[in-house]
């Protein structure tokens, strides 16, 4: 598995004109809020890579985006259409995604979006502080339990009793097993491979269920050949946890955030793809 070209890390050094597309999770609320910032000249080139990130956003089906545009150049607001296409998007899902763009008011495309009257339905602020406190504000309390954890062996059994008090308590029993075994196989992968303190969300999404594990590595998991075990510890084969998720989930990936990552899965009831970022 390999992160695609629009993903770029949020540490890397830029100049004002270099194009790049960056996402991240916002790790610091219950709220699963995205930032998505779109830098550079606006082209044929960036339209494709922010589409693509886009598309990948709504995939995750975050409660909250983030589209920061304060370091987009683009003079004759050619990107507009992106931005109504990607609300229509957001505003079909089910629950619907809260949309938000970040665009400084001296900028034309501010006053083109607004001329559009994308404001009513595409809420326009001129910093990601705002945006986000805006957008706390108009999401509705969603079905979510949440649990912090200590790197210690004995989280991923708590992380699955999460799950079941979830499964249980929304009528959704059906999706208990593969929902704990998932959730089960990203907490160990942090205890053993992060060491850091571990922030375990279980979300209901329509039918289905939305498991995030946050740690503090930075380093975004990949899937790696089955090693073959020693004789001496027969149980010790490496590269089954993510596979494990991959082969139960309907969809799965990882995005950096500000301390560090998020590893998410989606389970439900009768996956039609399997897709890892």
């Amino acid at each position: 598995m390999g992160v695609s070209p629009p993903y770029l890390s949020d540490d890397t050094e830029q100049d004002d004109t270099e194009q790049s597309v960056t996402i991240r999770a916002d790790d610091g609320e219950d709220a699963a809020v995205s930032v998505l910032t779109v830098r550079g000249s606006w082209d044929a080139q960036l339209r494709l890579n922010a589409s693509a990130t886009l598309r990948r956003c709504f995939t995750e089906h975050p409660d909250g985006l983030i589209v920061d545009l304060s370091g987009l150049l683009d003079p004759h607001s050619e990107s507009a259409p992106t931005w109504m296409t990607a609300r229509h998007a957001a505003a079909g899902l089910e629950p619907p995604v809260h949309l938000a763009l970040c665009v400084p008011p001296e900028l034309p495309l501010a006053d083109r979006m607004q001329g559009l009257d994308a404001g009513r339905f595409l809420p326009i602020y001129a910093k990601v502080g705002q945006a986000r406190v805006a957008l706390a504000g108009r999401m509705p309390g969603a079905e979510r339990l949440t649990l912090t954890l200590s790197p210690e062996p004995d989280a991923p059994s708590a992380a699955r009793n999460l799950v079941s008090d979830a499964c249980l308590a929304w009528g959704l029993v059906h999706l208990l097993y593969p929902s704990r075994l998932v959730m089960s196989e990203l907490v160990t992968n942090a205890v053993e491979h992060a060491g850091t303190e571990i922030r375990v969300v279980v979300t209901r999404r329509g039918a289905g269920l939305h498991l995030s594990v946050a740690d503090r590595d930075p380093r975004l998991p990949a899937m790696i050949q089955l090693t073959r075990p020693r004789p001496d510890l027969p149980l010790d084969v490496r590269g089954r946890g993510l596979r494990t998720v991959h082969e139960t989930a309907a969809l799965w990936g990882s995005v950096p955030t500000e301390h560090g990552k998020v590893v998410w899965a989606a389970v439900r009831g009768t996956p039609d793809r399997r897709e890892a970022r």
